[in-house]
């Protein structure tokens, strides 16, 4: 991922409703889950379900397929797993090369 796929995803969990049904769809697995099914669990209206779906399906981190007469959504964790590798590639490494021998003293408490 390029930083201009991290922004549009970290954008797109920005919103109370689209972090809330990203993570209903994540812990819906590889089962995932309908319009319908989210609609109801999230009590979302249905329209407003549609934008959201929409929006995260833009970004990448969810991912929909047609079964029958239904659409299945899914979250891509595999693209979180990308935003959160970029987010804490440089992490840390002033601790780790002991830049912060006392971490009360560099505020870290």
């Amino acid at each position: 991922m390029n930083e201009v796929d991290i922004v549009k995803a970290l954008s797109a969990l920005a919103q109370p409703v689209r972090l809330e049904m990203f993570r209903a769809l994540t812990g819906a697995g590889r089962a995932g889950m309908t319009p319908g099914t989210m609609a109801q669990t999230l009590r979302v209206s249905p329209t407003a379900l549609s934008f959201h779906l929409k929006e995260l399906a833009n970004s990448g981190l969810v991912t929909q397929e047609r079964a029958s007469r239904n659409i299945i959504y899914r979250s891509a964790p595999e693209e979180m797993n990308s935003i959160l590798t970029f987010l804490s590639k440089h992490c840390c490494r002033e601790i780790e090369e002991g830049a912060y021998p006392d971490k009360d003293r560099a505020g870290m408490q």
